[in-house]
């Protein structure tokens, strides 16, 4: 298996992508992010194509789909394709699509570049194709945004061209009836069999990642639509039917049943068992079934997908992964931040749907889990279950933003446009690398900033599509723009960290391990290592110098050997005090993971003082130790700009704490609850004043 913590940056490669999740999560490959985080060389797959960057100074508003435009290209609509037609084919013969991937010359100028090497030179076709469904559907839901909140005639005639030419790549008949195609060359040819072999193949065969975002821009369309272009409309609504029909004989024909994942119960009715597919989906059939109220199939997938998605809510305060909504069915030990649409679906369904349950799970996500999760660092693209892959890129920062703005929308949480704010800062310049990796006045992005702070320049389609959709949402809440615009450059990140067991000092019979690879199937060994021992072994780790009062969450693999278990103690200076107990492992069914291996982070009842210098685990029966969680009990994230910050203290505890201002004043000082929502009046202090963080809310302090 791939190791997630150090798998290499690379173009779209689904194949790879199997390995990263393997078992039942085969199915959702082309899920994975078109990002690499290395700039791509230049090499003969690319087209005589470039755009070249503008000098205008920086546009009022932030959206600007100059790039994306660029992008676009004319596809022959092929005639004759058996299952294959669109709107209008025989009248309008060309549609429009974006070209997958976009590389940055070293003049600053772009070429636009397909999938894979190309494998026809005379014909101009790669071993993936020129254009994807993926990108086309999400390209379309861009264009739809722009023009409903723009009133942009450009947009509109665009968003019409990527709905049919999104629509001939649907299968109409046949077995494989609503299924879609993946892949497209530049001459219109379709190629259902990629290279490398991606999963379900052929791509139309089954359900899909591509198919969930066909129903995204589906749904959007018709409700775009609707009103000035019944005749286009009906034929969206018509597809859309379609698509619910190769759903009905898949997922949803699932609806209610439920599977074991690592003895966790997971529902067995989401999309390629992924919340991440599914989210998507359920973004267009909100669209959907506010504008067409009357079609009760679409309203009762969606409440049954938007069921799903609530069913992978985890964990909660102080407990990994502190409310968050879990992507994929078959871990209960993964996230990922690309993909993470979760919140912003399910918060927008259940504002439809009138289900105040499920806008509660997307508020706990928002306001416990993303708070959590900036003060960490930011939208990861893993945390397996430790922080295991830190690159990020637009797909999970919109991810994150959309979702905080959604709930602000729908629940009246003036907190969570803070934490939007924050989150949205990254495009300006408060991100790992601490460079802005956005320009308004082009619409340039770029492909991702990785672990090591490399920033690549390229600016493909997915990344510039997320790009503009987040543009959109700030242009749609202009307070948190212009807050999110004046943070450049990020000051402090102090939330969880990670003690690594392989560094501990072993007695008795305590190893270091070195497993072959550090990927397990569906969580990564922290650091490549970890520690086997037995009965009477001890493993002593040493806390970082100056750490706050904290909570210890061990990570011990639950699934494959242990038994009995592990007695924790603290130890300050000549004083030792017990903080708790650990299992070595669990009565739990493997059921749909992938692999018996179970690494769940537990916490420890009795946090640590700052004085305490190291936890000590006293083992009473084999364990297989791979490291600890370190949870302040306030997390603390600080932004900074020309002439004005921002600081976030996120309270991990089910009490309210106080904490020390890390800066000087005068600030104002605000509450908010669990919710996001604000409690009390703000309070305006001097600088390091001492502060009230409510249990499990954040406070936030501005200059003033």
């Amino acid at each position: 298996m791939r190791d997630l913590r150090n798998h290499p940056v690379r173009r779209r490669s689904t194949a790879i992508f199997a390995l990263i999740l393997g078992g039942t999560m085969a199915a959702t490959l082309g899920a994975l992010p078109a990002q690499a985080v290395v700039p791509a060389a230049t090499t003969a797959s690319t087209v005589a194509a470039t755009g070249t960057a503008a000098t205008a100074a920086a546009p009022a508003k932030l959206t600007n789909l100059a790039h994306l435009d660029w992008l676009q290209a004319d596809v022959p609509l092929l005639p004759g394709v058996d299952g294959h037609t669109t709107y209008r084919q025989a009248e309008e013969p060309t549609a429009r699509a974006p070209w997958v991937y976009a590389d940055r010359n070293s003049d600053g100028t772009f070429r636009r570049v397909g999938g894979g090497p190309i494998t026809d030179a005379a014909k101009g076709w790669y071993a993936q194709g020129a254009f994807d469904a993926d990108d086309i559907s999400r390209a379309a839901v861009v264009y739809l945004r722009d023009w409903a909140q723009n009133g942009t005639a450009s947009s509109k005639l665009s968003a019409y061209e990527l709905l049919r030419s999104l629509t001939y790549l649907q299968t109409t008949s046949g077995p494989n009836a609503g299924g879609v195609v993946l892949w497209q060359q530049s001459d219109g040819t379709m190629n259902p069999s990629a290279i490398p072999v991606e999963l379900p193949d052929p791509s139309d065969s089954a359900e899909s990642f591509w198919l969930a975002r066909t129903v995204w821009a589906l749904g959007e369309g018709y409700a775009g639509f609707a009103a000035t272009d019944p005749a286009f409309a009906s034929f969206l609504r018509d597809r859309m039917d379609l698509s619910l029909s190769a759903l009905q004989r898949q997922s949803l024909s699932k609806y209610g049943t439920t599977a074991q994942a690592n003895g966790v119960t997971v529902p067995a009715w989401l999309i390629v068992g992924s919340a991440s597919a599914t989210s998507e989906a359920v973004l267009g059939l909100s669209a959907y079934v506010k504008a067409a109220p009357g079609d009760q199939a679409a309203a009762t997938a969606l409440s049954r997908y938007a069921e799903g998605i609530a069913g992978l809510a985890s964990g909660g305060i102080g407990q990994w992964p502190f409310g968050a909504l879990l992507p994929e069915a078959n871990s209960p030990t993964f996230w990922h931040a690309w993909g993470g649409m979760e919140p912003a679906a399910l918060s927008r369904a259940a504002t439809v749907l009138g289900r105040q349950d499920l806008q509660k799970t997307a508020a706990t996500d928002a306001a416990q889990f993303t708070a959590q999760l900036l003060a960490s660092g930011g939208p990861d693209n893993g945390w397996t279950p430790t922080p295991a892959d830190t690159t990020q890129i637009a797909y999970g920062v919109d991810s994150r933003l959309e979702g905080l703005l959604s709930v602000a929308d729908a629940t009246g949480a003036s907190g969570l446009t803070q934490l939007a704010a924050a989150q949205a800062a990254w495009y300006f310049g408060a991100n790992p690398a601490s460079v802005p990796v956005y320009d308004p006045a082009t619409g340039v992005c770029v492909d991702g900033i990785g672990a090591d702070t490399t920033v690549n320049r390229n600016c493909g389609a997915e990344s510039v599509i997320h790009t503009e959709l987040s543009m959109l949402a700030l242009d749609a809440h202009p307070a948190v723009a212009a807050q999110a615009t004046a943070l450049s450059r990020t000051t402090a990140t102090d939330g969880l960290t990670v003690v690594e067991a392989e560094n501990g000092a072993l007695t008795g019979s305590a190893t270091v391990v070195t497993p072959p690879s550090a990927w397990t199937g569906s969580a990564n060994w922290s650091g490549g290592k970890y520690v086997t021992a037995k009965a009477g072994d001890t493993i002593t780790l040493t806390l970082r110098a100056g750490h706050a009062l904290a909570s210890i969450l061990p990570i011990a693999d639950l699934g494959s050997g242990g038994s009995g278990t592990t007695v924790w103690t603290a130890t300050a200076g000549r004083i030792t005090l017990p903080i708790g107990t650990t299992v070595n492992a669990a009565a739990e069914a493997q059921g749909i993971a992938p692999t018996t291996v179970h690494l769940k982070p537990q916490t420890l009842p009795v946090p640590v003082l700052p004085a305490v210098r190291t936890v000590t685990a006293r083992v009473g029966g084999p364990v297989s130790l791979d490291a600890v969680l370190v949870q302040p009990a306030v997390s603390h994230l600080g932004l900074a700009g020309a002439s004005t910050g921002l600081d976030v203290y996120v309270n991990g505890t089910k009490l309210p704490t106080l904490t020390k201002l890390a800066g000087t004043g005068p600030v104002t000082v605000t509450r908010y609850d669990k919710t996001g929502h604000q409690v009390g009046s703000p309070a305006k202090l001097g600088g390091h004043a001492v502060v009230v963080v409510e249990a499990g809310g954040f406070t936030t302090v501005v200059p003033r």
